[in-house]
């Protein structure tokens, strides 16, 4: 078994690149990543998984449709398969997000802020 301690705090020295997940352990067909969210996303969906959003530092909302979430540091939330949502920092936030190997972090909504996938530190 090849296992090693991931430091999280020494992962997000890596990147300052802000809404570009970096992918840092994987289990089964799950990827573990670091983000680190300033200002406003896109609203999108992802119509096949739930996404988990893990505050590490910072706090964050997640817009709805109908409501909004705010989530502070320690705080996670699951927004569950093909629900429309729009995550925002109004300062700069960092969040463990849990989701499957290949997850676009826009969904199908395309946009500039559309990162490129696994990429790992």
């Amino acid at each position: 078994m090849d296992s090693k301690v991931i430091n999280l705090k020494d992962k997000l020295t890596k990147f300052s690149d802000h809404w570009s997940p970096r992918v840092i352990a994987e289990m089964n067909d799950y990827q573990f990543k670091l983000a680190k969210f300033k200002d406003d996303f896109v609203w999108h969906d992802h119509q096949d998984t739930d996404e988990v959003f893990l505050v590490l530092h910072g706090a964050m909302s997640i817009e709805f449709t109908d409501k909004t979430v705010e989530l502070k540091e320690g705080d996670m939330y699951v927004v569950p398969k093909g629900v429309k949502h729009k995550p925002y920092a109004p300062q700069e936030c960092h969040v463990l997000l849990v989701e499957p190997r290949g997850v676009v972090n826009t969904g199908e909504s395309g946009s500039h802020l559309t990162a490129q996938n696994d990429i790992w530190i």
